[in-house]
């Protein structure tokens, strides 16, 4: 058997390898789903996901290797950037609308859409990866998570809020975003940061091994709500760039 590459990038899911033109992911209790999303992505004529290959002897997913790199840690991105991963989750929503998976919900969400589940070729947003949290939904909680992830930041070396309410208004003219819409473009961030801390928090009471270790999940819900109160702060800014 050809040889076993490590691969980084989803923070959440470990043992990832890549085999030759084809990765190799453990198989969980979405597995199903995601299968039969990835299928259907491609009967639409989707190519911003992975193919799924079926499962090797291990048990393990296989999915066609995607060209290109997977950032390691949130960034600032330039305007072409934000916009081609609006595009590209447009694509997606698109692809899944209307869908037996979407059932009664307008599309299928990826729920997890920030840089660090994205292939770059090119430095532009290519693909996504990593979609054992996919599951019907409101496009908003993508894009509200989007935003976040893509737009907003409270690190003291971030852009200026000018700056990054400039990139939520390219993020939602990319995706082709309506009126109403973008009217709760910032509630949805704020949810998605909220939740994003509970999602945290409840990793706490649970038995070892976790996902991270106490300090590391303490930091990552401690992040989540300085990334809240500065959205809420700076509201205001973020809802004028919308108008």
């Amino acid at each position: 058997m050809e040889n076993e590459v490590p691969l980084s990038g989803g923070r959440i899911t470990p043992g990832v390898v890549r085999i030759g033109s084809t990765v190799r992911r453990p198989a969980t209790a979405p597995s199903p789903f995601v299968a039969e999303l990835l299928g259907d992505l491609q009967r639409q004529g989707f190519t911003g996901a992975p193919r799924h290959l079926g499962f090797d002897p291990a048990g393990r997913e296989i999915l066609s290797y995607l060209p290109g790199w997977v950032p390691a840690r949130f960034q600032r991105w330039t305007d072409p950037q934000v916009a081609a991963a609006g595009s590209l989750l447009r694509s997606f929503h698109d692809a899944t609308r209307g869908s037996r998976l979407a059932g009664r919900h307008p599309v299928v969400c990826h729920h997890d859409p920030g840089p660090n589940n994205t292939v770059f070729t090119h430095d532009i947003p290519a693909a996504f990866i990593d979609f054992d949290t996919a599951a019907p939904g409101d496009p908003l909680e993508d894009l509200g998570y989007m935003a976040w992830t893509w737009c907003m930041s409270s690190k003291p070396d971030a852009a200026p809020v000018t700056v990054q309410a400039a990139q939520v208004r390219v993020l939602a003219d990319a995706y082709g975003l309506d009126a109403a819409a973008r009217s709760r473009l910032i509630d949805a961030a704020l949810d998605r940061q909220n939740r994003n801390a509970r999602w945290w928090h409840s990793h706490l009471a649970r038995p070892l091994p976790r996902v991270a270790d106490d300090h590391e999940i303490a930091g990552r819900i401690r992040w989540s709500e300085q990334e809240h109160a500065h959205t809420s702060t700076n509201r205001k800014a973020f809802d004028a760039a919308l108008d």
